[in-house]
């Protein structure tokens, strides 16, 4: 499965040493992480350690951090001082194990109460966090912790689902992240929730079966039909500009800045999501 991982169309690697690892064999997944991330030049590669609480994540981050790895997501984030503690651990290591400065990314991974609650503190934490990652999972540890139920519909989770999205903006993060759809065969809802999770202003979500890999990337990426809008958009802005006007009518709707900020984000996200030619 790691070996076929690269060739999904996924934009990053994700492997896991928590949830998805026998206890009695996490010392085996490290080595066989370390030597994966040591060979895979193709893909960013991430790993999820154990949780803080576990006391397995230092020994997880003394067998990945290595030339190649492009990051750690957390897990179970329930505190800012957490993040800076790894943070401290990562400076160390980094010197010990012939890596960068301050070249691991964190991605906080938000599956309690009191993370979620804290977004916004955990998300400013250290420099290293590049995005905040909501467990929007049926079944989870967010669903268990709180006790709601779960729909397709994603009633239940709504407030905290948006509320990582305010948190992760509000801390400056370009990206924020959905958890996994787990009902593996169930296209039409995966593309459903995937679908919600892009209108309330996720890019990305983890995977966990290469079938999900297309209808994820096609949800999160602006259609040919928006890039056609906002590029029409932002040309009849900035004609308007030169005529030295900061608003002009556009397809019946008034525009100004505001709506020209939001097609430049748009144009640039789809350049950033579409592949390149090779």
């Amino acid at each position: 499965m790691m070996d076929k991982a690269a060739i999904t169309g996924a934009d990053a690697i994700l492997l896991d040493l928590e949830d998805a690892v026998p206890e009695d064999e996490k010392g085996l997944a490290r080595n066989i992480a370390r030597a994966y991330i040591s060979r895979v030049n193709s893909h960013p590669v991430f790993v999820r350690v154990n949780a803080f609480a576990s006391k397995q994540m230092l020994n997880d981050l003394e067998a990945v951090v290595s030339p190649g790895l492009c990051g750690v997501f957390l897990p179970k984030v329930n505190s800012p001082e957490e993040v800076r503690t790894v943070s401290d651990w990562l400076d160390s290591l980094e010197v010990e194990l012939g890596v960068g400065p301050r070249t691991v990314e964190l991605i906080c991974m938000l599956e309690s109460a009191n993370g979620v609650r804290l977004g916004y503190e955990i998300g400013t934490s250290s420099s290293r966090v590049v995005a905040l990652l909501f467990a929007s999972g049926e079944n989870g540890d967010f669903q268990t912790d709180v006790g709601c139920d779960w729909s397709i519909d994603g009633t239940e989770m709504l407030y905290a689902r948006s509320k990582v999205v305010l948190d992760a903006r509000s801390a400056g993060l370009e990206y924020v992240l959905d958890g996994v759809y787990v009902d593996i065969d169930n296209v039409e809802g995966l593309v459903a929730d995937t679908t919600l999770s892009k209108r309330l202003g996720y890019t990305g979500r983890t995977i966990i079966h290469p079938k999900h890999v297309d209808h994820v990337n096609r949800a999160y990426t602006p259609t040919d039909v928006e890039f056609e809008y906002y590029s029409a958009l932002l040309a009849a802005f900035e004609a308007a500009l030169a005529g030295g006007r900061a608003s002009v009518s556009f397809r019946g709707k008034m525009i100004d800045y505001a709506m020209a900020t939001r097609a430049r984000r748009v144009l640039a996200r789809k350049e950033m999501f579409t592949p390149t030619p090779p």
